[in-house]
């Protein structure tokens, strides 16, 4: 089933105009922007059944945040999440009891911190 579901995904992403370049490293369903890498060495994810905490960092010369900003704003919807609003330098959508926060860190070279984690009731 869930590999049904990663294939429609990146059906969908095949027709948008903002291209991904693959999927989050231990987020299977957060999207790449292209042209950005991610940084494996900043890289976290712990978690069990009940909750769960994964970071990455995404960095690159060639792309803006506000790409980053468009591409996360259309995609994410599209998964299943829905945005909830920016604050300062950070987008923040909501998902089934998680968050997933995407933080502007560096402008050059950009570096972007996308946290996902259990939402606190």
């Amino acid at each position: 089933m869930k590999r049904l579901f990663i294939a429609i995904v990146s059906l969908l992403f095949m027709s948008l105009p903002l291209k991904a370049a693959g999927f989050i490293e231990g987020l299977e369903d957060v999207p790449v922007l292209e042209g950005m890498t991610q940084i494996p060495s900043d890289s976290i994810s712990f978690g069990n059944e009940e909750s769960r905490l994964v970071e990455a960092v995404l960095t690159s010369n060639k792309v803006g945040f506000k790409k980053v900003e468009k591409f996360y704003q259309d995609t994410l919807p599209q998964m299943g999440w829905t945005y909830q609003g920016k604050r300062d330098n950070t987008l923040i959508f909501e998902r089934e009891g998680e968050v997933i926060e995407i933080s502007r860190e560096s402008i050059k070279p950009l570096m972007v911190r996308i946290t996902v984690k259990s939402k606190i009731e």
